[in-house]
């Protein structure tokens, strides 16, 4: 059928909208590798001695090349510090770092609830247009950060791109959905995904000490995350504004078809009209929900809890635990080239992620979810068992390393992905856009708590710290077991009855949508 083929303008579009999910996946992923060189910097700006550097972070990695111990070159090094005010430096240089790590969710918590706000505001092209001034300033506050206090511009730099990315998660996503064949709405969704994974691999790569990582770039490091920012807006000019924006938000018929065409490669665009103008009778129909109707009305309460929780799962699985502090993990596991290993984990992140493509379309929501977290609660105890023993068998440090790999394979194959594809699906037209959002919010939400408060819970833990997240993941299991519904090619209303009867409620629903939008994804 015509309107399914790939054309090149949907190639070419897709592949700008993405740049957007790899610049995210670049900035989760570049602040891992010079983490030892960046808390150097700030121990040398504040002007912290480097003697009781292990105290600072006992999973840091040292390097040969040792900055000035004095704030000021030419000054006299300073005296033996008394011990409570060596350990409030050590105290601060440890907070300031996982404020460098953790004030990107901040942002991406804020901007979460507004990238759809923005794009219905502005239309989705200038909404990413918009977008990308945040990413370049971000980028510039970060790539100055060695000619000035590197700890508040490397704090606000973040702070700013994830307000980029907070923005983006939603925008592109929808963007992508809305230009998107019938047919191949679900294959091409699953490349926002992949090029996050993409993203973090690549951060991971230049972040290597011989190319980026070193005292002398790790600015530029930073700094090239404005790069896919200045080329994503040159090649947005030549982009198709969404078909779907301009027939049901702005009412342009002529100007739908005219995207349409461009996208489709074909001037018969009657099947995607039809489909517009159902979805359209169907949101006029749909009132909008708030977030208190969502807890407070009996129809949407469960579904809401059911997709908190999977996103909380998500998050505080410890799968960004490992992302952002992997290579401390592996040189505690006692891995000679930690980096590496950090690289090995980015990518089978990325080999997994293209599985799951397949995977998800084939089997259930609830199946593959059920089969990562449980694959991960494994991993979990071998991983923690390796570090423990680690000590008395040498050998026990592949084993941990194994497990950390086999961890995100698991999460890539089911935790992973799955929120977002059942979050859309347990809701329809009216509810979806506030419970989208306020999933993704609360998705940032765990995001930063993790970012904020793993290095203080592996530093209190030691090598027992994956024991905590394997007991987190076998609660979560437990919840999905009993409270999670399948809801692969099932409409509205089968959903909404297999959420009544896991809740032991016999109130029926209003009528219900058949989900024609969501069930294009390629389910049946």
């Amino acid at each position: 059928m015509a309107g399914d083929k790939i054309t090149g303008t949907l190639v070419f579009t897709v592949f700008t909208a993405v740049l957007s999910s790899f610049q995210f996946g670049y900035d989760i992923g570049v602040i891992n590798a010079p983490q030892q060189i960046i808390i150097s910097h700030y121990r040398h700006v504040l002007g912290v001695p480097l003697d009781d550097r292990k105290a600072t972070n006992s999973y840091v990695i040292n390097t040969t090349d040792e900055p000035p111990t004095s704030p000021h070159p030419g000054n006299p090094p300073p005296g033996p510090w008394p011990e409570e005010e060596t350990m409030t430096s050590t105290g601060l240089v440890t907070m300031l770092w996982s404020l460098s790590v953790s004030t990107f969710a901040v942002g991406g918590m804020v901007a979460s609830f507004f990238g759809g706000w923005l794009g219905d505001k502005l239309g989705r092209i200038k909404a990413l247009l918009v977008a990308n001034s945040l990413s370049l300033a971000g980028a510039l506050l970060m790539g100055c950060s060695k000619l000035g206090p590197s700890h508040i511009l490397i704090i606000a730099g973040r702070s700013i791109s994830g307000l980029y990315c907070g923005l983006i998660s939603g925008l592109v996503p929808m963007y992508i959905g809305e230009i998107a064949p019938t047919s191949l709405r679900g294959a091409l969704g699953t490349l926002h995904q992949l090029a996050i994974v993409t993203g973090i691999l690549i951060s991971q790569i230049v972040g290597l000490d011989f190319i980026l990582g070193n005292h002398d770039l790790w600015h530029i490091l930073f700094g090239l995350s404005a790069v896919p920012a200045l080329l994503q807006s040159l090649l947005l000019i030549f982009c198709p504004e969404s078909p779907r924006y301009l027939y049901i938000k702005l009412e342009e018929e002529v100007k739908a078809k005219k995207s349409l065409k461009r996208l489709r490669g074909s001037d018969d665009v009657t099947k995607d009209m039809n489909e517009m103008k159902k979805e359209k009778e169907e949101a006029s129909s749909e009132q909008k929900v708030s977030v208190i109707q969502l807890f407070t009305s009996s129809s949407y309460r469960q579904p809401m809890i059911v997709a908190l929780m999977l996103h909380m799962a998500q998050q505080f699985s410890g799968i960004n635990g490992i992302f952002y502090y992997s290579t401390s993990i592996f040189q505690t596991a006692g891995i000679s080239q930690p980096v590496y290993a950090t690289i090995g984990v980015g990518a089978i992140n990325m080999i997994f992620t293209a599985v799951s493509v397949l995977l998800v379309e084939k089997a259930g929501r609830r199946s593959l979810f059920l089969i990562g977290m449980g694959g991960m609660f494994f991993c979990a105890i071998f991983m923690s068992v390796g570090l423990v023993l680690l000590d008395k068998f040498a050998w026990m440090s592949y084993m941990s390393m194994t497990a950390i790999f086999l961890f995100v394979s698991f999460f890539e194959i089911g935790p992973g992905p799955i929120p977002w594809f059942m979050v859309a699906e347990f809701f329809n037209q009216g509810p979806r856009p506030t419970a989208l959002a306020l999933a993704a919010f609360s998705n940032w939400v765990c995001n930063f708590i993790i970012a904020l408060c793993f290095q203080y819970i592996a530093d209190f833990c030691g090598p027992y710290v994956f024991f905590l997240f394997a007991g987190v993941v076998l609660a979560f299991t437990l919840f999905t077991f009993f409270k999670v519904p399948e809801t692969k090619g099932k409409t509205f209303e089968e959903i909404a009855a297999e959420f009544r009867k896991k809740s032991g409620s016999g109130q029926q629903p209003k009528a219900p949508v058949e989900m024609e939008f969501l069930r294009a994804t390629g389910t049946v």
